[in-house]
């Protein structure tokens, strides 16, 4: 079964309101779409409802076929997902935690080279540079080869060098994945996603080529009808 990720009219409410409203896209094996819109636009809702974290209020999520709400372990099994803010547990060691984790997966551990972590493989994640903690989340939602990743700003808190490895680490395992993030830099959509997709109040504003331009001409449209509203 190839990567594949589908997103069927989404929704969620909160207190009535509706946070993500009636989303919908699909996206195939090898490409990376970037997922774009201001604070409050609803891309982590989104993101969470897609990985089983949060129940919809209508619509599904299929991850490589499985249903996500009525075949959870299934397409869990084989999604990858870094969530905004790294639950981590801070009282163990990088080695252990990671450790944890491919037992949980069931797999063999084989990631500190590919993050450079063997230094710090010893170490107590609460006493990690936010870097190195962002590469111990990166490497526990890699570690079991997903078909389907997504990241939530996967590059927010690292330095230049370190942000031009997770890019191009995020486009050399997409070539047999689906990869799904979010991100607040223009120049990472232009640089790594094949694809866009703008939200704003919940919706979807733009779907298509990461072409900065147009992504800068909706941003506008949505602060001007901001303005008048």
């Amino acid at each position: 079964m190839s990567a594949s990720l589908r997103v069927m009219n989404l929704t969620k409410k909160f207190s009535g309101l509706a946070v993500v409203d009636n989303i919908s896209f699909s996206a195939a094996e090898g490409e990376v779409v970037g997922l774009l819109g201001p604070n409050g636009a609803g891309k982590s809702t989104t993101m969470k409802m897609i990985t089983g974290f949060l129940r919809p209020d209508a619509g599904t999520a299929y991850v490589a076929g499985f249903d996500i709400q009525e075949q959870p372990v299934a397409a869990k099994s084989i999604m990858g997902y870094l969530p905004e803010g790294m639950p981590l547990y801070p009282d163990m060691t990088v080695g252990s935690f990671l450790k944890f984790i491919a037992d949980v997966r069931g797999v063999d551990l084989d990631l500190y080279d590919v993050f450079n972590l063997r230094a710090v493989v010893n170490k107590r994640i609460e006493d990690l540079s936010k870097g190195y903690k962002k590469r111990v989340g990166l490497a526990q939602a890699l570690l079991h080869d997903p078909d389907v990743l997504i990241l939530d700003e996967p590059t927010d808190g690292l330095d230049p060098i370190q942000k031009r490895d997770v890019r191009a680490l995020i486009k050399q395992v997409s070539q047999k994945k689906v990869v799904l993030l979010s991100t607040h830099l223009l120049e990472e959509v232009a640089e790594i996603c094949d694809r866009v997709i703008v939200i704003a109040a919940g919706k979807v504003m733009l779907d298509g080529l990461p072409r900065v331009t147009s992504i800068e001409q909706v941003f506008a449209e949505i602060e001007t009808e901001g303005m008048d509203a």
